[in-house]
């Protein structure tokens, strides 16, 4: 991916009240085989984050001024570096104002993915390790650790600037359990949420449970088509792409590949076209089978709980909404 402009300040500050220093750079980094790879991990370590939330920008203000210095900077009036220095002074004092952030090195980096230009930011901080030397002695080494990756955003600038309808081209760490901690850090970039992935996520699995009941499907190709769902969604969350509707349904059924998105643009279930699917909630989707003697049990997990109850006391499944057509032949047959 080209790198067209990248640097790093490093801002010290510990989360007791203490003012943060700011230890800003002066220059870009020059390009190099170690800023690709960094890079490269950031992205790699930042696509596997569960819990990410999407929006778009706040309305320009004095509380919220990253936006006008972004437009700045991609106007060209003023240079990667100023507008970097800006940007870092401010987090410098929402940090200040915040007792439970600490420091770290800041990164700032515009890149280029396909046609898209991407804007990353993100707090890093080092670990301990060990290092075999050329001696063979060993030492002690510090190192980045992006494993732990908690204050981190990626702004799609090509949609920002191209979509102006769109509330998904930011998206940022949320924090586990909605911690205070990334408030600031949301509130520096002035982003407010617009979509929300796990709600999509939870739609979108309701409506192909919906849709493999009206299609009364035999359970293998049940099996194949949740299977073809959860992949294609899956690899999306990896690459950090979103989920395209016309996309997965054209995978899920070749033969009639409008089929399901017919079936979710009738039904109503006002899902956008596009938007980024939840890992979480995708690793929760998986399906409960079982034959013996003449019976067969199929559903998907989501459903425990809700519509199917486990009663493991009685050895028993409760079974609420039964399927129409099953209904109607249990009906028959009572007749």
């Amino acid at each position: 991916m080209p790198i067209r402009h990248c640097i790093v300040h490093l801002i010290e500050k510990k989360p007791d009240g203490t003012p943060a220093v700011l230890h800003a750079r002066d220059s870009e980094l020059g390009e190099s085989q170690a800023m690709e790879n960094l890079l490269a991990d950031l992205n790699e370590s930042y696509n596997a984050k569960q819990g990410k939330a999407w929006g778009f920008f706040h309305e320009e203000s004095g509380a919220y001024p990253f936006s006008g210095w972004l437009s700045q900077y991609m106007d060209g009036n003023q240079d990667f570096t100023a507008f970097s220095r800006q940007a870092v002074e401010h987090l410098q004092k929402l940090m200040e104002e915040s007792n439970l952030s600490t420091g770290g090195h800041v990164l700032f980096a515009h890149y280029q993915q396909g046609m898209t230009d991407y804007l990353a930011i993100a707090l890093l901080h080092h670990s301990e390790g060990v290092t075999v030397t050329e001696s063979l002695d060993v030492a002690a080494a510090r190192h980045l650790d992006l494993g732990q990756l908690h204050l981190a955003t990626r702004i799609n600038i090509s949609e920002w600037q191209n979509n102006k309808q769109s509330k998904q081209y930011i998206s940022f760490i949320k924090g586990k359990n909605g911690k205070k901690v990334s408030e600031y850090f949301r509130d520096f970039i002035g982003c407010q949420e617009g979509v929300d992935g796990p709600g999509e996520t939870r739609t979108l699995l309701k409506a192909f449970s919906d849709f493999v009941e009206n299609e009364d499907l035999p359970e293998e190709q049940a099996r194949e088509k949740t299977s073809a769902l959860v992949g294609y969604a899956s690899s999306q969350a990896k690459i950090g792409e979103p989920v395209s509707l016309e996309e997965l349904s054209g995978l899920i059924d070749e033969e009639r590949p409008k089929a399901f998105y017919d079936h979710i643009r009738n039904k109503d279930y006002g899902m956008a076209p596009e938007f980024p699917a939840d890992k979480r909630t995708l690793n929760q989707f998986r399906r409960f089978t079982g034959r013996a003697e003449g019976l067969s049990i199929s559903f998907e997990s989501h459903l425990l709980g809700s519509k199917i109850e486990y009663d493991e006391a009685r050895d028993m499944l409760i079974i609420r909404q039964l399927p129409t057509q099953l209904v109607d032949q249990l009906k028959r047959r009572k007749d």
